[in-house]
C-alpha cells in the first residue's frame, strides 16, 4: 500500500495520507515519499494549490510511528539519529518553500508530526472533532519539535503556545477557531468541498501573485521591521505587475 494517494483535479492537487491502520503515522517510507512529493512540487507550474487530507483513517495523523520507526531511530548512532531527525523536520521547511498554497483538512486527532503538518500549511479546514497535541512532550521529549516552536507562537500567540508546547494538552476545534489557528470548522463531509472552493478561487488569480504572496508572508514573518516588509511588498508588486503586463 502506498503511503500517500495523489490525484489532480484540474490544476488542484490532492494528497491523501494513506496508512489508515496506523492512524497515518509516519514511518521512513512515508517520510521519503512526502519528501519526494514536495521536491516535485517545488518547480511544478501546473499545480496551483495543494489539499492534504487524512483519508479513511480514524484520525488525521498520529505523528511518528512509535511501533516501527521510532525504535529504529533510537538504535542508530547519534549522527545517524540526528540525520533522521533533521530529515523529518525539514519536511516542514519544504512545505513553506513550495509555491503552491497548502490547504489541510483535519479530522480527528493530529498529534506530533500531524500537528506540525497542520501548522506548516497555509490554511486549515477542520471538522468538529479535530484536535491537536504537541505530543512530543508526552513521550519524554521536548515539546519544541518539528517546527512547533516556530509556527505555533506565530499562529496563536506566544502565551497560548507555551501552554500547548509545555503540557501536550489537546486543542479542540472550537478553541483552534477562536485562537485563529483554524480558517474554518465544517462538517467532515464538507471539508474537501470547502478546500476545493478555496483552491479554485486561488487558481483564478495571477499565478505569480499567489506565489509571491506566499513568499512575502514567509519572509515578513521574520523581517526586521515595517520598512523591510514594505520593501518586500513593493518589489513583489512591481515584479507581478510587469510580468502580468508582458503576457
Amino acid at each position: 500500500m502506498k503511503p500517500f494517494i495523489y490525484r489532480k483535479e484540474g490544476r488542484i492537487g490532492r494528497l491523501t495520507l494513506n496508512r489508515p491502520d496506523k492512524y497515518n503515522a509516519f514511518d521512513l517510507e512515508m517520510v521519503l515519499a512526502f519528501e519526494a512529493f514536495l521536491t516535485e512540487r517545488r518547480y511544478d507550474e501546473e499545480t496551483t494549490a495543494i489539499i492534504i487530507d487524512g483519508g479513511e483513517s480514524r484520525g488525521f495523523c498520529a505523528g511518528l510511528d512509535t511501533e516501527a520507526y521510532a525504535p529504529e531511530i533510537f538504535k542508530m548512532s547519534p549522527v545517524k539519529a540526528y540525520d533522521a531527525q533533521a530529515r523529518m523536520s525539514r519536511l516542514f521547511l519544504a512545505m513553506r518553500r513550495i509555491p503552491q498554497p497548502i490547504i489541510t483538512c483535519v479530522h480527528g486527532a493530529a498529534a506530533g508530526i500531524g500537528f506540525s503538518l497542520a501548522m506548516a500549511s497555509d490554511i486549515r479546514i477542520l471538522c468538529e472533532n479535530a484536535r491537536f497535541s504537541a505530543a512530543y512532550i508526552n513521550i519524554g521529549l521536548g515539546g519544541a519539535d518539528m517546527a512547533s516552536s516556530y509556527f505555533l507562537p506565530r499562529l496563536i500567540g506566544a502565551g497560548r503556545a507555551y501552554e500547548y508546547l509545555l503540557t501536550g494538552n489537546w486543542m479542540d476545534a472550537t478553541t483552534a477557531l477562536s485562537l485563529g489557528f483554524a480558517s474554518r470548522v465544517v462538517p467532515k463531509e464538507s471539508m474537501i468541498d470547502t478546500a476545493m472552493e478555496l483552491a479554485t478561487t486561488m487558481g483564478e488569480k495571477n499565478p505569480m501573485g499567489i506565489r509571491m504572496t506566499k513568499e512575502a508572508i514567509n519572509a515578513n514573518l521574520d523581517c526586521a521591521g515595517l520598512e523591510a516588509a514594505l520593501q518586500m511588498e513593493d518589489r513583489n508588486q512591481m515584479m507581478i505587475a510587469f510580468t502580468y503586463k508582458m503576457k
